[in-house]
Protein backbone atom coordinates (compact mmCIF):
# COMPACT_ATOMS: atom_id res chain seq x y z
CA UNK A 1 0.00 0.00 0.00
CA UNK A 2 1.19 3.79 -1.17
CA UNK A 3 1.84 6.19 1.81
CA UNK A 4 0.87 8.73 -0.45
CA UNK A 5 -1.89 11.09 1.52
CA UNK A 6 -5.44 10.30 -0.47
CA UNK A 7 -7.31 13.51 1.61
CA UNK A 8 -5.70 16.43 -0.31
CA UNK A 9 -7.18 19.04 2.08
CA UNK A 10 -5.18 16.42 4.97
CA UNK A 11 -2.16 16.95 2.43
CA UNK A 12 -2.51 20.84 2.10
CA UNK A 13 -2.47 21.35 6.41
CA UNK A 14 0.71 18.82 6.39
CA UNK A 15 2.32 21.41 4.40
CA UNK A 16 1.47 24.21 6.39
CA UNK A 17 -1.33 25.79 3.50
CA UNK A 18 -5.13 26.62 4.14
CA UNK A 19 -7.26 24.71 1.87
CA UNK A 20 -9.90 26.12 -0.42
CA UNK A 21 -13.31 24.36 -0.38
CA UNK A 22 -17.04 25.04 -1.80
CA UNK A 23 -19.96 23.63 -1.46
CA UNK A 24 -21.63 21.90 -4.25
CA UNK A 25 -24.72 19.69 -5.30
CA UNK A 26 -24.98 15.98 -4.98
CA UNK A 27 -25.67 15.57 -9.04
CA UNK A 28 -23.84 14.77 -12.09
CA UNK A 29 -23.09 17.61 -13.69
CA UNK A 30 -21.76 19.36 -10.60
CA UNK A 31 -19.14 17.03 -10.24
CA UNK A 32 -18.01 16.85 -13.52
CA UNK A 33 -17.47 20.84 -13.70
CA UNK A 34 -15.84 20.52 -10.76
CA UNK A 35 -13.69 17.24 -10.88
CA UNK A 36 -10.16 19.00 -12.75
CA UNK A 37 -11.17 22.73 -9.97
CA UNK A 38 -8.41 24.29 -8.22
CA UNK A 39 -10.15 23.28 -5.06
CA UNK A 40 -8.73 21.44 -2.39
CA UNK A 41 -11.88 19.61 -1.55
CA UNK A 42 -15.58 20.06 -2.05
CA UNK A 43 -18.46 19.48 0.24
CA UNK A 44 -21.60 17.82 -0.88
CA UNK A 45 -24.18 19.88 0.91
CA UNK A 46 -26.81 17.53 1.97
CA UNK A 47 -27.97 19.85 4.93
CA UNK A 48 -30.38 22.03 2.72
CA UNK A 49 -30.48 19.53 -0.70
CA UNK A 50 -32.32 15.92 -0.32
CA UNK A 51 -30.18 13.21 1.34
CA UNK A 52 -30.46 10.73 -1.45
CA UNK A 53 -27.29 7.96 -1.60
CA UNK A 54 -28.02 7.22 -5.14
CA UNK A 55 -27.06 10.84 -5.97
CA UNK A 56 -24.07 10.96 -3.65
CA UNK A 57 -22.46 7.88 -5.36
CA UNK A 58 -23.04 8.64 -8.35
CA UNK A 59 -21.67 12.41 -7.74
CA UNK A 60 -18.67 10.60 -6.21
CA UNK A 61 -18.40 8.66 -9.70
CA UNK A 62 -17.97 11.16 -11.76
CA UNK A 63 -15.60 13.30 -9.58
CA UNK A 64 -13.03 11.03 -10.31
CA UNK A 65 -10.68 11.89 -13.58
CA UNK A 66 -9.07 8.88 -14.54
CA UNK A 67 -6.80 11.27 -16.48
CA UNK A 68 -5.54 13.03 -14.08
CA UNK A 69 -4.93 10.07 -11.67
CA UNK A 70 -2.98 8.43 -14.16
CA UNK A 71 -0.94 11.51 -15.10
CA UNK A 72 -0.17 11.59 -11.33
CA UNK A 73 0.58 7.88 -10.95
CA UNK A 74 -1.35 8.31 -7.65
CA UNK A 75 -4.97 6.89 -6.16
CA UNK A 76 -5.52 10.30 -4.55
CA UNK A 77 -8.07 12.32 -6.16
CA UNK A 78 -7.83 16.21 -7.33
CA UNK A 79 -10.66 17.43 -5.71
CA UNK A 80 -11.38 15.67 -2.35
CA UNK A 81 -14.96 14.52 -1.33
CA UNK A 82 -16.55 15.60 1.96
CA UNK A 83 -20.37 15.78 2.94
CA UNK A 84 -22.53 17.76 5.13
CA UNK A 85 -25.32 15.83 6.47
CA UNK A 86 -28.57 16.96 7.52
CA UNK A 87 -28.54 15.85 11.15
CA UNK A 88 -28.02 18.20 14.13
CA UNK A 89 -26.37 17.30 16.37
CA UNK A 90 -28.63 17.43 19.39
CA UNK A 91 -30.17 14.93 16.95
CA UNK A 92 -27.09 12.47 17.83
CA UNK A 93 -27.85 10.58 14.69
CA UNK A 94 -24.98 8.26 13.18
CA UNK A 95 -26.37 6.70 10.85
CA UNK A 96 -26.01 10.03 8.09
CA UNK A 97 -22.29 9.94 8.83
CA UNK A 98 -22.30 5.68 8.15
CA UNK A 99 -24.27 5.88 5.00
CA UNK A 100 -21.77 8.94 3.47
CA UNK A 101 -18.64 6.99 4.61
CA UNK A 102 -19.72 3.44 3.09
CA UNK A 103 -19.73 5.86 -0.12
CA UNK A 104 -16.32 7.00 0.06
CA UNK A 105 -16.47 10.32 1.01
CA UNK A 106 -13.31 11.65 2.81
CA UNK A 107 -15.09 13.51 5.95
CA UNK A 108 -18.13 14.58 7.76
CA UNK A 109 -19.49 17.81 8.16
CA UNK A 110 -21.80 17.44 11.19
CA UNK A 111 -24.42 21.05 11.71
CA UNK A 112 -25.48 22.74 15.16
CA UNK A 113 -22.90 21.20 17.29
CA UNK A 114 -23.67 22.92 20.96
CA UNK A 115 -21.33 20.81 23.32
CA UNK A 116 -19.02 17.97 24.31
CA UNK A 117 -21.61 15.16 23.85
CA UNK A 118 -22.80 16.28 20.61
CA UNK A 119 -18.95 16.72 19.41
CA UNK A 120 -18.23 13.47 20.65
CA UNK A 121 -20.70 11.66 19.08
CA UNK A 122 -19.70 13.50 15.78
CA UNK A 123 -16.14 11.52 16.25
CA UNK A 124 -17.07 8.55 17.63
CA UNK A 125 -20.06 7.89 14.33
CA UNK A 126 -17.01 8.30 12.01
CA UNK A 127 -14.68 5.57 13.98
CA UNK A 128 -14.92 1.62 13.76
CA UNK A 129 -14.80 -0.09 17.02
CA UNK A 130 -11.72 -1.42 18.43
CA UNK A 131 -10.78 -3.45 21.88
CA UNK A 132 -10.62 -1.20 24.68
CA UNK A 133 -7.06 -1.60 25.08
CA UNK A 134 -6.19 -0.77 21.51
CA UNK A 135 -4.01 2.66 21.19
CA UNK A 136 -6.54 5.62 20.13
CA UNK A 137 -9.39 3.85 21.83
CA UNK A 138 -11.48 7.50 22.57
CA UNK A 139 -13.15 8.49 21.30
CA UNK A 140 -15.10 4.93 21.07
CA UNK A 141 -15.50 3.46 17.92
CA UNK A 142 -19.39 3.30 16.43
CA UNK A 143 -19.15 2.83 12.91
CA UNK A 144 -20.84 -0.39 11.22
CA UNK A 145 -18.84 -2.22 9.32
CA UNK A 146 -19.60 -2.40 5.18
CA UNK A 147 -16.74 -1.20 3.79
CA UNK A 148 -17.03 -2.52 0.14
CA UNK A 149 -17.85 0.47 -1.83
CA UNK A 150 -15.80 2.91 0.11
CA UNK A 151 -12.83 0.76 -0.63
CA UNK A 152 -13.25 0.19 -3.97
CA UNK A 153 -13.74 4.24 -4.78
CA UNK A 154 -10.62 4.63 -2.74
CA UNK A 155 -8.90 2.17 -4.94
CA UNK A 156 -7.64 -0.09 -1.54
CA UNK A 157 -8.16 -3.29 -0.63
CA UNK A 158 -10.68 -3.65 2.35
CA UNK A 159 -7.69 -4.68 4.79
CA UNK A 160 -5.69 -1.24 3.29
CA UNK A 161 -9.21 1.04 3.65
CA UNK A 162 -9.67 -0.14 7.35
CA UNK A 163 -5.44 0.77 8.24
CA UNK A 164 -6.23 3.95 6.46
CA UNK A 165 -10.26 4.91 7.99
CA UNK A 166 -9.38 6.47 10.88
CA UNK A 167 -9.62 10.46 11.98
CA UNK A 168 -7.04 12.71 11.65
CA UNK A 169 -5.41 14.45 13.47
CA UNK A 170 -6.19 11.94 16.29
CA UNK A 171 -4.23 9.17 14.30
CA UNK A 172 -1.65 10.73 12.26
CA UNK A 173 -2.32 8.04 9.45
CA UNK A 174 -6.00 8.77 9.20
CA UNK A 175 -8.07 10.28 5.93
CA UNK A 176 -11.02 10.97 7.33
CA UNK A 177 -12.03 14.85 8.70
CA UNK A 178 -14.84 15.31 11.18
CA UNK A 179 -15.95 18.82 10.54
CA UNK A 180 -18.25 20.60 13.59
CA UNK A 181 -20.50 23.49 12.71
CA UNK A 182 -20.04 25.88 15.40
CA UNK A 183 -23.57 28.17 14.95
CA UNK A 184 -25.07 28.66 18.34
CA UNK A 185 -24.31 31.50 20.82
CA UNK A 186 -23.85 28.21 23.00
CA UNK A 187 -21.71 26.41 20.81
CA UNK A 188 -18.95 29.49 21.07
CA UNK A 189 -19.57 29.44 24.48
CA UNK A 190 -18.65 25.85 25.00
CA UNK A 191 -16.01 25.59 22.04
CA UNK A 192 -13.10 25.64 24.39
CA UNK A 193 -13.92 22.94 26.11
CA UNK A 194 -15.26 20.84 23.13
CA UNK A 195 -11.70 21.08 21.71
CA UNK A 196 -9.80 19.98 25.07
CA UNK A 197 -12.22 17.45 25.63
CA UNK A 198 -13.16 15.69 22.38
CA UNK A 199 -9.89 14.53 20.14
CA UNK A 200 -10.31 13.39 16.75
CA UNK A 201 -11.71 17.20 15.27
CA UNK A 202 -10.43 17.72 12.06
CA UNK A 203 -11.91 21.32 11.83
CA UNK A 204 -14.42 23.44 13.24
CA UNK A 205 -16.50 25.70 10.29
CA UNK A 206 -18.49 28.84 11.61
CA UNK A 207 -21.99 28.74 10.63
CA UNK A 208 -22.27 32.44 10.91
CA UNK A 209 -25.41 32.77 9.16
CA UNK A 210 -27.35 30.82 11.69
CA UNK A 211 -25.40 32.22 14.76
CA UNK A 212 -26.37 35.88 13.36
CA UNK A 213 -29.94 34.86 13.15
CA UNK A 214 -29.77 33.75 16.54
CA UNK A 215 -28.38 36.76 17.68
CA UNK A 216 -30.96 38.68 16.02
CA UNK A 217 -29.04 39.96 13.30
CA UNK A 218 -29.81 37.75 10.14
CA UNK A 219 -26.86 37.70 8.11
CA UNK A 220 -25.03 41.02 9.44
CA UNK A 221 -22.01 39.91 9.26
CA UNK A 222 -19.78 42.78 9.86
CA UNK A 223 -22.07 43.71 12.68
CA UNK A 224 -19.68 44.39 15.22
CA UNK A 225 -21.45 41.44 17.54
CA UNK A 226 -21.39 39.38 14.97
CA UNK A 227 -17.73 39.52 14.21
CA UNK A 228 -17.17 39.33 17.99
CA UNK A 229 -18.50 35.81 18.43
CA UNK A 230 -17.17 34.87 14.84
CA UNK A 231 -13.35 35.88 16.24
CA UNK A 232 -14.50 34.64 19.62
CA UNK A 233 -14.39 31.05 17.65
CA UNK A 234 -11.51 31.66 15.35
CA UNK A 235 -9.01 32.48 18.26
CA UNK A 236 -10.24 29.27 20.58
CA UNK A 237 -9.17 27.43 17.38
CA UNK A 238 -5.96 29.11 16.52
CA UNK A 239 -5.52 28.31 20.49
CA UNK A 240 -6.39 24.79 20.63
CA UNK A 241 -4.56 24.24 17.12
CA UNK A 242 -7.71 23.11 15.44
CA UNK A 243 -8.34 24.57 11.72
CA UNK A 244 -11.09 27.24 11.00
CA UNK A 245 -13.19 27.76 8.53
CA UNK A 246 -15.78 30.48 7.46
CA UNK A 247 -18.31 29.51 4.40
CA UNK A 248 -18.47 32.84 3.23
CA UNK A 249 -15.23 33.42 1.74
CA UNK A 250 -14.91 36.22 -0.83
CA UNK A 251 -12.49 38.78 -2.71
CA UNK A 252 -13.27 41.19 0.34
CA UNK A 253 -12.62 39.41 3.41
CA UNK A 254 -10.24 37.01 1.95
CA UNK A 255 -7.08 38.44 3.22
CA UNK A 256 -8.50 39.31 6.96
CA UNK A 257 -9.21 35.64 7.26
CA UNK A 258 -6.15 34.55 6.60
CA UNK A 259 -4.77 37.01 8.97
CA UNK A 260 -6.67 36.29 11.69
CA UNK A 261 -5.80 32.28 11.27
CA UNK A 262 -8.26 30.87 8.93
CA UNK A 263 -7.47 27.64 7.20
CA UNK A 264 -10.37 26.52 5.79
CA UNK A 265 -11.70 28.79 3.13
CA UNK A 266 -14.90 28.01 1.10
CA UNK A 267 -15.10 30.21 -1.81
CA UNK A 268 -18.22 29.41 -4.12
CA UNK A 269 -17.37 28.83 -7.92
CA UNK A 270 -17.60 32.41 -10.35
CA UNK A 271 -20.04 31.89 -13.30
CA UNK A 272 -19.17 34.65 -16.28
CA UNK A 273 -21.82 36.39 -18.38
CA UNK A 274 -19.20 38.46 -20.09
CA UNK A 275 -19.54 37.29 -23.11
CA UNK A 276 -23.45 37.69 -23.32
CA UNK A 277 -23.34 41.59 -21.21
CA UNK A 278 -20.98 42.69 -23.71
CA UNK A 279 -23.33 41.03 -26.48
CA UNK A 280 -26.42 43.33 -25.27
CA UNK A 281 -24.37 46.07 -24.64
CA UNK A 282 -23.36 46.18 -28.20
CA UNK A 283 -27.05 45.04 -29.50
CA UNK A 284 -28.76 48.42 -27.44
CA UNK A 285 -30.39 46.38 -24.87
Amino acid sequence: MSDTRLNGVIRAWEAGKPVFTCFAKADKQSAIDLSDAPYDGLVFEMEHNPWDMAALGDALQYLLNRKQIHSAASLAPQVTPIVRIPANGVEMNQAYAKQALDRGVYGVIWPHINDVAQAYNAVSACRYGRPKNAPLYEPRGVRGDGPATAARYWGLSQAEYYARADVWPLAPHGELLVGLMIESVKGVENLDEILKEVPGIGFVLIGEGDLSQEMGLPRQYDHPDVRDAMKKVADTCVRRGVPVGNPHTNAGNLERLLSEGYRWLMAAPQRSYGVVGKGKELAGY
